[in-house]
């Protein structure tokens, strides 16, 4: 972890940008975990079976919980510094789960899956193109039958978004950083903050970025500062439903998220479960 002001992670051009680095990605380890998402996609792995992937597996909040378990479910994820921390973790349990770092449009794994799960990670830091080819790359690494469960948030589930679409809001961007940030302190005894403003929406293209600001203090001392930035494509349910058809799914079922139902205007995300 360098100390200091780090730089944006922009990607190669014409990519989109993610912020899961450094002091960000140590702060998804140490308070990203649990939530009602870990029950409800292993209920998935054990309906449809193993192996499983859990494709965007970040610092392991789902997987090291399955693989704890005797799941045998492999992780891949785009962020390095999010890979080697779930490694780290899963080695002080005595576990070794096969991880991966790849993007999704770029995944070439040896293994075929009957399962495959996505949370919170479709349409975070890539473009429409590679969201397209990601489904595709994920159908390739399912086995004949296999099941994918892939969850958004919907574009309008966050009211102080949703008013971005309009020109009179868009008007309000950027906006400022909030002026505090709840302070968290690790298991590594550091004090952790994160922090992050939306500074553009786009409603033609469906696509979002904001800024995330991280902070690291140690006895007081502010050893660590970094902005990154995130693009995100915003997608609603039917339009996930006919990229999975046009990437080889067969029907795609929509479930509340993430709840086995039938889904509301009032759920803030959906899950789209699709067979190979």
């Amino acid at each position: 972890m360098t100390e200091g002001a780090m730089p944006d992670r922009r990607g190669r051009p014409g990519e989109g940008a993610t912020w899961h680095y450094g002091v960000v990605a140590k702060w998804w380890a140490e308070f990203n975990v649990g939530g009602p998402e870990v029950a409800y996609f292993r209920s998935h792995i054990e309906r449809h079976g193993q192996p499983a992937l859990d494709a965007g597996c970040g610092t392991g909040r789902l997987l090291l919980p399955y693989v704890r378990d005797g799941l045998d479910v492999d992780g891949c994820d785009v962020s390095p510094d999010m890979v080697a921390l779930c490694r780290e973790a899963a080695a002080r349990e005595g576990l070794a789960p096969g991880l991966t770092v790849q993007a999704l449009h770029e995944l070439d794994l040896p293994r075929r899956y009957r399962t495959i799960v996505a949370c919170g990670v479709f349409g975070l830091g890539s473009t429409r193109a590679q969201d397209a080819e990601a489904l595709r790359r994920l159908r390739g690494h399912l086995e004949p039958g296999g099941v994918l469960a892939l969850d958004v948030e919907v574009p309008y589930s966050n009211p102080h978004c949703w008013r971005c679409w309009t020109k009179e809001g868009r008007a309000e961007l950027p906006r400022a950083w909030p002026p505090s940030a709840e302070r968290r302190r690790g298991s590594d005894g550091a004090e952790y903050e994160l922090a992050s403003r939306l500074v553009e929406l786009d409603p033609l293209r469906q696509s979002l970025t904001r800024k995330m600001r991280a902070r690291m203090w140690r006895d007081g001392e502010l050893l660590a500062e970094e902005e990154h930035r995130l693009t995100v494509n915003m997608y609603f349910a039917n339009e996930l439903v006919l990229l999975l058809e046009r990437a080889g799914f067969g029907e795609a079922a929509v479930e509340a998220g993430h709840e086995r139902r039938e889904p509301t205007p009032d759920d803030d995300f959906v899950v789209a479960v699709a067979r190979a």
